[in-house]
């Protein structure tokens, strides 16, 4: 009889580390309020606000950039207000006229006999031209410079230039919004007491992080129900991260994770049966009431009991995606919580919107905040105002996470050509345009907002997420363009989250060195997870 291996434990046991999410200001809610739930607005409304937001750091950084350009460039207020052969710059904002782009005069011309034609994965040709409108009107904006930008419609910007015979606007030079402040620059996330020893980090230039660090999880595209599932990887995955798989190293690792972000499509979409989908359908007597349909709950059971797993060890933040129970416009509302069962009934589970910012405190820094909450004449995190939660902001170090599921980079993805501009040159580009989903609405369904346009980046986060894209990728991005004044200078960690059933990726971010580990799940003869990203 041969011996059984004892299982791995910790000579030490394991705790996992404690950070506090802090509601977000209602400036970075994407929760719908009541009085904007009204579909009888124009959607121009939303470029208005986004150009009145925008156009007074555009001038500013303008006139900074060029103030001492040859020829003593003057800003021009209204677009039509340029003057032949005179050097200047103007503000407005960017649309793209595209042949290729959806036309819903076409739309609806069109014969309804025949079938509509696939949606395009490309927007982009050689005939697009680009416009810069404001308020009074609209000019054509032409050369070399412009050919060469990464552009997209609805981006705010500054263009210097002469106006040619022809009326079209000669660029030379582009200026941008710029990143926008960023409230952690002061205060960095502190240094827990741990071991010495250090440990590297997979592919990052940053320094050292130790053993006693925090890290987020982050995964995207679970897809439970899909037609080719990831079911072994998935149990794999709750396994880790409850840290009930692997050696000791795996372990003390898997501790250390203070929450899961999911970044959207954690349900497949819904498929009829391949072996059916051709053949007749079967003819069964109907009776009165009873509607027999292929709906099946068990994708929902299925994610339910996964989430109530790691729920029991770890606060989960869970994003709704294109293929999730949701609606299409965004900002997507949460998904309800009734639907995943014994999950719902944990403090730790979280619906969240798509897009959504989730502010992180260390549990030393809400601790403190809670003791003085607790002194007479002070307010507490769980205080109330006429019945209404209060906003609490922790003296001590946050780092702010802004997540969304990937249509707005998807959408974008289709106006630009490929190579030389990928999807990371589009996402470090939305950071300087202030702006996450400047599509929306032009070719990106958003709800038509009225007084506000909530995608503007009024904050520089300390990690930007993309969930459900092709494959991973990563990059620290700094603000190149802040004067040496700005000491230290903001940075901000973009990750591109790969779909998991067909990849088998969690990446891990530490938060206090914002470097990132790359971890893949995948088990032998299954041909879902495990793939090359």
């Amino acid at each position: 009889m041969t011996a059984i291996d004892p299982i791995p434990v910790p000579t030490t046991p394991l705790t996992r580390p404690g950070t506090t999410a802090i509601s977000p200001p209602e400036h970075a809610s994407f929760i719908i309020k009541a009085v904007d739930k009204s579909y009888r607005h124009q959607y121009s409304n939303i470029y208005y606000v986004r150009l009145r937001e925008l156009r007074q750091h555009v001038e500013q950084r303008a006139k900074k950039r060029w103030n001492e350009v040859a020829g003593n460039p003057v800003f021009v207020p209204r677009v039509l207000d340029v003057e032949k052969g005179k050097l200047c710059f103007i503000i407005g904002t960017v649309y793209m006229d595209m042949p290729l782009k959806p036309n819903v005069l076409e739309d609806v011309a069109r014969d309804r006999s025949i079938p509509a034609p696939p949606p395009r994965e490309k927007y982009y040709s050689d005939n697009d031209s680009v416009m810069l409108e404001d308020e009074s009107g609209r000019i054509c904006l032409v050369g070399d410079r412009i050919r060469s930008a990464c552009l997209v419609t609805g981006v705010i910007l500054g263009a210097l230039g002469i106006e040619t015979h022809n009326g079209d606007f000669e660029v030379v030079d582009l200026c941008y919004p710029g990143m926008a402040p960023q409230s952690s620059l002061d205060a960095s996330w502190p240094l827990r007491e741990g071991s010495d020893n250090l440990m590297e980090v997979d592919g990052s230039d940053l320094s050292h992080s130790l053993p006693s660090d925090e890290w987020v999880a982050l995964v995207s595209g679970l897809d439970v129900g899909a037609a080719s599932p990831a079911d072994g990887q998935l149990q794999l995955l709750a396994e880790f991260l409850t840290a009930e798989a692997g050696g000791t190293e795996d372990q003390s690792q898997a501790a250390r994770i203070s929450r899961l972000i999911i970044a959207g499509n954690s349900l497949g979409t819904l498929s009829g049966n391949a072996g059916t989908a051709n053949a007749e359908p079967e003819r069964k007597p109907r009776r009165y009431g009873q509607d027999t349909s292929s709906f099946t709950p068990h994708p929902t059971q299925n994610l339910a009991a996964h989430l109530t797993d790691v729920c029991r060890s770890m606060p989960v933040h869970l994003l709704p995606g294109p293929s999730d129970p949701a609606a299409t416009i965004l900002p997507q509302q949460p998904i309800p919580r009734a639907m995943f069962g014994e999950a719902s009934r944990y403090a730790t589970f979280s619906c969240e919107s798509n897009p959504t910012f989730i502010h992180l405190a260390p549990a030393e820094s809400s601790a403190q905040s809670a003791s003085r909450g607790s002194q007479p004449g002070a307010s507490s995190s769980k205080s109330k105002a006429n019945g209404k939660p209060v906003t609490y902001q922790p003296d001590g170090p946050t780092r702010t996470i802004l997540v969304h599921s990937g249509q707005p980079l998807d959408d974008m993805f289709k106006y630009v050509p490929t190579p030389p501009i990928l999807r990371m040159t589009l996402a470090e580009a939305t950071l300087r345009w202030r702006h996450m989903a400047p599509t929306a609405p032009d070719t990106l369904w958003c709800h038509p907002y009225f007084r506000e346009d909530p995608f503007l980046l009024l904050q520089t986060p300390d990690l930007y997420i993309v969930g459900n894209q092709p494959k991973f990728a990563t990059k620290l991005v700094y603000d190149t363009e802040a004067e040496e004044s700005e000491q230290p200078r903001k940075r901000c960690r973009i990750v591109l989250l790969p779909g998991f059933r067909e990849t088998g990726i969690l990446v891990l971010v530490n938060l206090r060195t914002l470097a990132v580990r790359k971890i893949q799940f995948a088990v032998e003869g299954m041909n879902a997870g495990g793939a090359e990203s």
